[in-house]
């Protein structure tokens, strides 16, 4: 199973190009769900209108050299999850961001070179679609049932279901149902269609979601990394109300937070 292309034995009944057709539409779909989301939530307005106020209170100018270091610092940041203090959901982000890069990078990779029949397509490639599905199983299902806020600290059923958490919900029943959908086909069950059927509708629901999901969330958090670097090194307070350097007009000097 792990070894088999699925999109090469599904094109013995469905043109290649519509399986094409269908990816391109999905990635058409994610950039017009964060361009609607960008707009509807005024979120480039405010990033660079919060550019600028932090730019109007730098104490220093940064260089071009530093810059980059600075987006190096933020993209390696990126990488390992080091925005999470918590190393569980540290693993748990780690495994689902990389098994759907992997998931995503291996479809495409199997769909535009190597679906038709008569194409070898090399082991290592279903290999990585497959194990990519599973980390993302593993890793979405280790945030939903044991670490997030609502069910590790405020008691709520794993099952309870918000708008916040339309995108991993998606994201899993997609991955699942993939490898569902695999494992009929490698049977050669009658089921296959029909887990196909469910795989497309949950993998179009998840890009076709994305206005009103936190999929558009992953473009916006490598910026924002950036943004925070660059104006820690200029000593930027855009965010911070300014240090309490004189005595208050009513009382004593104001003393800075203590933290035990």
């Amino acid at each position: 199973m792990f070894g088999q292309n699925p999109f090469a034995t599904l094109s013995d009944w469905i043109d290649p190009a519509l399986m094409q057709g269908y990816i391109g539409l999905m990635v058409a779909l994610v950039v017009g769900g964060t361009l609607l989301d960008m707009l509807h939530k005024r979120n480039a307005e405010y990033f660079f209108r919060h550019r600028q106020k932090a730019a109007a209170s730098q104490r220093r100018k940064v260089a071009g050299g530093e810059k980059v270091l600075l987006a190096v610092e933020a993209v390696g940041e990126g990488l390992v999850s080091g925005e999470f203090c918590n190393p569980r959901r540290r693993l748990a982000h780690l495994l689902t961001m990389y098994g759907f890069l992997a998931y995503a990078a291996a479809t495409a990779i199997m769909v535009f070179r190597y679906a038709s029949p008569d194409a070898a397509t090399p082991v290592i490639i279903p290999w990585l679609w497959h194990v990519g599905a599973l980390m993302l199983c593993i890793g979405g299902a280790w945030f939903w049932f044991f670490i997030r806020v609502d069910v590790a600290a405020e008691g709520h059923s794993p099952f309870r279901f918000v708008h916040a958490d339309l995108f991993v919900v998606v994201l899993l029943k997609s991955a699942a149902l993939a490898l569902i959908w695999s494992w009929l086909q490698w049977m050669h069950s009658p089921l296959a269609i029909w887990a196909l059927g469910l795989y497309l509708i949950a993998t179009t629901a998840l890009f076709a979601s994305v206005p009103w999901s936190k999929f558009s969330h992953m473009f916006y958090k490598p910026a924002a990394a950036f943004q925070r670097r660059l104006e820690e090194a200029r000593g930027s307070r855009a965010n911070l109300p300014p240090p309490a350097d004189k005595p208050e007009t009513f009382g004593s000097a104001r003393e800075l937070p203590q933290h035990y």
